[in-house]
């Protein structure tokens, strides 16, 4: 058996987990765990990247002697570097308001059905694209050298080299999904300068070494690897959906839920882009269509407003709440910033007519109702547009542990849901590090694997359907 360090960092935490990989085995342990506070400075919500990096590195002497290190993060984000190879500030955080109205003045120079057919993304309003637009006039950018996102920022300081993983690159609204290479056009047309993107890497390409002062730091004893994984988490956790064959949607859960399929090839189609469903690339040539939905930051930022109430007794008490009284639209950007989320939820329904949900209880029924409704709409339009029908679904990540969400989910969409790994991006670092090294074979080789070593739990739909669908008709009238 060999083992594996996979940096998993999320928007509201960051892990170091250690995956033991054997010939028909695989282990996952929890080496270290720390938060990821975004900083609210004078000039606008920052990361503290900084702190990421010590977590990492206190994760990584924790996790003690590994075959290879990966990491993965969200997607969008970046940090500058200056010609020495210096950060060049916090990198902004993509809640951040400085990208309000942007999108107009990218459009008006390449329109978006254009951008859209060229580039298959979605549209949201903290693309990496739209962010380089808003940064265009800022000092920072004008004296940058180099532009990281964040997984091969915190690749360059193990390791010194520079990199730009391809999977996260596609989240940048500057990727063509069909070549898999840089869209020269719309950089060009833009005035992007895709000089200050590092060279493309591949899942499973080296990363360099760490370096003898992390060596020094962690305690570690080199050579150690660094493996380029899927490092947009949504394309490792992807990886590891522990699906057979084709005919299976897909639901990645956590702070967002991202709701899709796994095709062969891009859907860029006008009514595609109408429906607001994105292309970015995966592993083995795959591409992950799929909706970004507001996900359980909905209730994240509720639970914080109540002071972070015990969820397990929360949950049960939302259980009893009649279903699908008040829904809200989870992918609403009105509810993307944080604060006062209690009462936007109050809001929105009062502004849509419906019964207004007063108690913690009744607010977070509403959320998961509203959420399972999400994952339906997107399940279902995905497999209309895509021409691609599935017969189960497969939620993954941290929603796993809430088990009314993944029943509600089963019922909304009238399919069986397949509820695991909860760790599904850490997995599928930890999986993409064993097969660069030899010890798992192709994608279908690893899911097998996760089949048969990871827990699972089986919900089967159940409810009245009409009930989903009036409520879905409900949210249409708004």
């Amino acid at each position: 058996m060999k083992s594996y360090a996979a940096v998993d960092l999320g928007a509201s935490s960051g892990r170091v987990m250690v995956g033991r990989v054997g010939p028909d085995s695989l282990e996952l342990a929890e080496a270290h765990r720390f938060p990821n506070r975004p900083v609210r400075a004078p000039e606008g919500l920052r990361w503290d990247v900084l702190g990421l990096y010590a977590g990492v590195l206190d994760g990584l002497r924790a996790a003690g002697q590994v075959d290879s290190v990966g990491i993965d993060s969200w997607a969008v984000d970046y940090g500058l570097l200056d010609a020495d190879g210096a950060l060049l500030g916090n990198p902004v955080h993509y809640r951040d308001s400085r990208t309000e109205g942007v999108a107009e003045k990218v459009w008006a120079s390449v329109p978006a059905r254009e951008l859209y057919a060229a580039t298959g993304l979605q549209y949201a309003p903290f693309n990496t694209l739209y962010q380089l637009t808003a940064a265009r006039e800022s000092s920072q950018l004008a004296y940058a050298e180099r532009l990281l996102l964040i997984p091969d920022l915190l690749t360059y300081w193990l390791t010194g080299e520079q990199g730009t993983e391809l999977t996260n690159a596609s989240t940048t609204q500057l990727v063509d999904p069909r070549t898999r290479d840089w869209s020269y056009d719309i950089a060009s047309r833009l005035g992007i300068d895709l000089g200050l993107f590092a060279p493309l890497r591949q899942p499973g390409d080296p990363a360099g070494l760490l370096r003898d002062e992390v060596l020094e730091e962690t305690g570690l004893t080199g050579p150690v690897p660094v493996t380029a994984v899927g490092s947009h988490d949504t394309a490792s956790a992807v990886a590891a959906v522990p699906a057979e064959g084709e005919r299976f949607a897909y639901i990645c859960t956590g702070t967002w839920s991202l709701a899709g399929l796994e095709l062969g090839a891009p859907v860029l189609t006008e009514e595609s882009r109408a429906a607001n469903f994105t292309n970015e690339l995966g592993l083995d040539g795959t591409v992950r269509y799929l909706r970004n939905i507001m996900g359980l930051w909905l209730l994240q930022e509720c639970l914080r407003a109540w002071g972070e109430p015990e969820l397990g007794a929360l949950l049960p008490a939302a259980g009893e709440v009649p279903a699908l009284r008040s829904v809200v639209d989870a992918g609403d950007a009105a509810f993307l910033s944080p604060g006062r989320m209690p009462e936007r939820i109050a809001e929105a329904c009062r502004a849509s007519g419906q019964p207004v949900p007063v108690s913690p209880a009744e607010i977070t029924r509403c959320i998961l109702d509203s959420l399972a409704l999400a994952h339906r709409r997107a399940v279902t339009e995905a497999q209309r547009l895509a021409g691609h029908p599935v017969d189960v679904v497969h939620v993954v990540g941290g929603g796993t542990r809430n088990a009314l969400l993944c029943q509600l989910t089963a019922d909304a969409c009238g399919l069986p849901v397949v509820a695991g790994p909860a760790e599904a991006a850490a997995l599928g670092n930890v999986l993409v590090q064993a097969r660069a090294h030899g010890l798992v074979g192709d994608l279908t080789d690893g899911r097998r694997l996760l089949s048969r070593t990871q827990p699972l739990v089986r919900y089967e739909p159940s409810g009245d359907a009409a009930r989903w669908r009036e409520a879905e008709d409900r949210l249409a009238r708004r």
